[in-house]
């Protein structure tokens, strides 16, 4: 300890030093401690994987060498078994214990076999082929066993072969065990140089904290209480003591030099670059403060540019409320489909652009309806009829941070079209139903009917509830459902057939029928809307009154 603050004291008295001399000293010292530091964990890890390596490979040895061991007792028991069994039952049952342990042997030197490690590959080698003989004359011994007698398999057994490969099949295994032995003393070697190394470890870090602590006090004493200094009599200067002494100011070092600057600069230069500074910062805060507004400016004006081009590129009208049904915005479709003014913009009411003239509900009650929307963001659609008779589908939803934005579509024609459409639909319905011919149609992909007028309920002798969904092969014979698919694949391949084709088939309700009929395709293969029809017509009656 005396030595230690002799050092100190050393270290910090020489005022010939400079601060950075003494702490590069020493931080040279604590260099060299630190590169030992880094070299003693590579030596220690690769002890420690050493040891590792070494200790695992031991115990998987012992436990394989015990396994072995093991199994060639309990196949040599199970041997005996043979040998003094007289009931061919036993001998069958020993058998099969020496055939299930010699798999399970044969198991455990493959499972071991991954862990040897390459000096001991030879020993392990020479045993594993020993084990190989003793799984084979185990396996004959078996056989003979089964195949001859016990007797046969007792003698087999008791020949100088069998003897030899035990006795050599010991000896490697006590070879190996021998090596794997050397290997544990190792190991322990190993450790305990571990354990050295784990002290110079903790010596060297020892070290490297004395030498740190040193630093630490060089510092503190040499530059943070000699700065703590100045910067109190800065202090005082800035507050206006201008006779206030520097400290400090004859040393040699670092701190001497700042000592001395700061006395040649004193109030008036400390004042005059606060003032500078002040400026300089303000100058700053206002530039930051306009390209900021400018940049805002511009962001604004872009996103209100985009806004614009996407609102008035929509093919609908779209119209944007506040919380108080006041317009935001609203594109030029809007416009159009109202024939708005350009009075009408934005900040005008909704109640204004209704009461235009095109709006032919109560106002006040839609516009409250509206509100009540607004206020609970509940969405809507529905349709409206303006005046000039234009149906408009509405579509209102709230938008976030408040407010209401509707698009709405002119519909008229569209309804016009269903209106029509639904009229016809209605036309053809009836003329269908009303023909002389039966008309049949079906799905092209399952052959099953799908729609019967009632002329050709009558030729059937069936109600279509009891026809549709159903195929030929349901409805008729096996003779007159074979003519239908017949007909059908024709019409598959000649897309329509004009010409009226004449066919006698079998009716289940009323018997033999003589048919006309036309066929046509209706969509394509592939197409769900993909049917035959079928138009009908009944010859029986002609035919009959002919003949």
């Amino acid at each position: 300890m005396r030595l230690l603050k002799k050092y100190i004291r050393f270290a910090r008295g020489v005022d010939d030093l400079t601060v950075a001399e003494k702490v590069y000293a020493i931080a040279g010292f604590l260099g060299i401690v630190t590169a030992f530091l880094l070299v003693m964990p590579v030596q220690t890890v690769r002890l420690q994987s050493s040891y590792r390596n070494t200790q695992a490979s031991s115990a998987a040895a012992a436990i394989n060498s015990g396994l072995v061991n093991a199994s060639i007792y309990a196949i040599v028991m199970d041997s005996r078994g043979i040998y003094m069994s007289t009931e061919r039952a036993k001998v069958k049952e020993f058998a099969d214990g020496i055939l299930k342990r010699n798999h399970e042997l044969a198991e455990v030197m493959n499972g071991w076999e991954p862990t040897v490690r390459s000096e001991d590959f030879e020993q392990f080698a020479s045993l594993k082929r020993r084990i190989a003989q003793f799984i084979d004359f185990r396996q004959e011994l078996v056989r003979r066993a089964v195949e001859i007698s016990p007797a046969a398999a007792r003698e087999f057994g008791d020949t100088e072969a069998s003897s030899t490969v035990r006795s050599r099949l010991n000896a490697d295994l006590e070879a190996l065990q021998r090596g794997y032995n050397e290997r544990t003393r190792e190991a322990d070697g190993l450790a305990e140089q571990n354990r050295c190394a784990a002290g110079y470890l903790f010596m060297l870090g020892l070290a490297a904290l004395v030498l740190a602590a040193l630093n630490v006090l060089v510092i503190r004493d040499s530059v943070l209480a000699r700065l703590s200094d100045i910067a109190q009599a800065t202090d005082r200067i800035r507050t206006g003591d201008i006779g206030s002494e520097v400290p400090h100011l004859r040393g040699h070092d670092e701190i001497g030099h700042l000592a001395r600057g700061v006395h040649y600069f004193r109030a008036a230069v400390a004042q005059v670059f606060e003032l500078e500074q002040l400026e300089l910062d303000l100058s700053k805060q206002r530039d930051a403060a306009m390209a900021e507004r400018d940049a805002f400016n511009k962001k604004y004006q872009a996103k209100k540019w985009q806004l614009s081009a996407a609102i008035n590129s929509m093919p609908q009208g779209l119209i944007m409320l506040d919380g108080k049904a006041r317009v935001i915005a609203m594109n030029s479709n809007y416009r159009r489909m109202y024939n708005l003014p350009e009075t009408i913009e934005s900040g005008s009411s909704l109640e204004e652009i209704l009461e235009h003239g095109l709006f032919s509900g109560d106002i006040k009650k839609y516009v409250s309806a509206i509100l009540v929307r607004i206020g609970k963001k509940e969405p809507a659609t529905y349709e409206v009829r303006l005046n000039d008779g234009r149906i408009v589908k509405i579509y209102e939803r709230p938008m976030d941070g408040g407010g209401w934005v509707s698009v709405q579509e002119d519909v008229t024609e569209q309804r016009q079209k269903e209106r029509i459409l639904e009229r016809t639909e209605r036309l053809l319905a009836t003329v269908v139903e009303n023909v002389r011919e039966g008309i049949i149609a079906k799905d092209a992909r399952s052959l099953r009917y799908l729609f019967i007028n009632k002329a050709a309920e009558q030729q059937i002798g069936m109600s279509r509830s009891d026809l549709v969904g159903k195929t030929a092969r349901e409805l008729f014979s096996p003779e007159t459902a074979e003519l239908i698919e017949k007909r059908d694949q024709q019409l598959l391949a000649q897309s329509r057939q004009f010409e009226p084709i004449v066919d006698t088939i079998y009716n289940p309700v009323r018997g033999r029928r003589v048919i006309s009929w036309r066929r046509l395709q209706i969509g394509a293969l592939g197409e769900e809307s993909h049917m035959f029809v079928s138009i009908v017509e009944d010859l029986s009656d002609q035919v009959g009154t002919a003949d």
